[in-house]
C-alpha cells in the first residue's frame, strides 16, 4: 500500500459550533463544508491546511462510534486518513499482511470519498481511514 497523502486527521468533538469557532478565531482557517452522514451517525465539519484537511467530527447519536470514542476517552484525535488508489485492492493488500480490517469493504464517508478503516490492533493502536475519490 501506497498512499499519495494524508487526505485528513479526523477530530472527535462534543460540539461541532463551538469547534469550528475555535478554529476560525485562533488559527484563521475556514470552514469549508458540513455535512452529516446519516449512516456513521456523525456530523462533520472540514477545513484546509495547505494539502491535508482537519475534519471534525460530532456524534449524532450517543451510541455511535464516535459517540463511543468521546464518552470512553473525550475529545481528541480519532483517526488519520490516507489516500489511496483501488481502494478494493488496498484493502485486500492490507488484510493479506495480516492486517485486521473493520471495514471489509468500502463504504461512502463524507465528501463522497470511499472509506475503509483498519483496526488499531493491527496498527500500533491508531485507526486508520483508508479513502479514495472516485470522482476524480
Amino acid at each position: 500500500m501506497k498512499p499519495s497523502h494524508i487526505e485528513h486527521i479526523g477530530i472527535a468533538v462534543s460540539n461541532l459550533e463551538s469547534a469550528i469557532r475555535f478554529y476560525e478565531k485562533i488559527f484563521g482557517f475556514k470552514c469549508y463544508n458540513i455535512e452529516e452522514v446519516p449512516d456513521q451517525k456523525v456530523k462533520t465539519a472540514f477545513f484546509k491546511v495547505g494539502g491535508t484537511k482537519i475534519e471534525l467530527l460530532e456524534s449524532t447519536n450517543s451510541e455511535s462510534p464516535i459517540g463511543k470514542f468521546i464518552a470512553d476517552r473525550g475529545e481528541g484525535i480519532h483517526h488519520i486518513a490516507f489516500a489511496v488508489n483501488n481502494i478494493e485492492k488496498q484493502l485486500k493488500h492490507a488484510e493479506d499482511n495480516g492486517v485486521r480490517l473493520i471495514d471489509n469493504k468500502p463504504r461512502r464517508g463524507a465528501e463522497g470519498l470511499d472509506i475503509a478503516f483498519l483496526n488499531p490492533k493491527s496498527t500500533s493502536g491508531v485507526l486508520i481511514e483508508i479513502c479514495e475519490d472516485k470522482n476524480k
